[in-house]
């Protein structure tokens, strides 16, 4: 019995040492796909390259993701799942979503090429066949829906002016971050994102009116 435990104790180790070795190509592939769909954009991109980029072969990189569409949905909802860590926790804090939102172009400004890759993604859903484009639409109607609630919500506690409009708000601050963004993109050297969009947040901050 004794032996079968110890048995059964190695192979879980073996499966164990397999899996964090998986996860760790597949984070590698991710990281050179944005490069690649930074440089070529998504259309262009081919999945060839990307597999030679790590030192796979194309059957390789398959393993991992079976087509283009597969690694392209992968990167999405991996940067999702990274921006929502720091805005998550404040959906029904205002200000906190507000400088939660800070701190996500704070770490955005770290990562010029990820972002440059998931602008140009995001421009090139706008096109009829794009396979990303239900992932943006549904994307953008939920940021502007959580946003707007997170507004409404301080209306109706009475923290912040009755008459604002939660819908136009969030409209209006995703049009903000979006645009300092593109300026950051075309020359990061010389645009601060982080303290254009700080500005901004300070401005709406004390115009929103009663602070509760």
């Amino acid at each position: 019995m004794a032996e079968f435990s110890e048995s059964n104790t190695g192979q879980d180790e073996k499966r164990r040492r397999r899996s964090r070795k998986g996860e760790a190509r597949r984070a590698e592939i991710l990281t050179a796909a944005m490069r690649r769909f930074a440089e070529d954009g998504y259309q262009n991109a081919a999945i060839a390259d990307v597999a030679r980029d790590v030192g796979l072969s194309l059957p390789g990189l398959l393993h991992h993701f079976p087509t283009k569409v597969d690694l392209l949905l992968a990167i999405l909802d991996k940067r999702d799942r990274e921006s929502e860590s720091f805005i998550g926790p404040h959906r029904s804090d205002l200000r906190g979503l507000l400088k939660g939102m800070v701190e996500v172009f704070r770490r955005n400004a770290d990562m010029v090429e990820v972002i440059r890759a998931f602008a140009i993604l995001n421009a090139e859903s706008l096109m009829k066949d794009h396979p990303a484009k239900g992932w943006f639409l549904d994307r953008a109607t939920q940021l502007q829906n959580d946003i707007a609630a997170t507004f409404e919500e301080a209306v109706a506690d009475g923290s912040i002016d009755g008459k604002i409009d939660g819908r136009a708000m969030a409209a209006e601050l995703i049009a903000v971050m979006d645009g300092l963004q593109m300026l950051w993109l075309r020359d990061p050297t010389r645009f601060d994102m982080v303290g254009g969009l700080e500005a901004y947040i300070s401005r709406l901050l004390a115009s929103l009116g009663p602070q509760g």
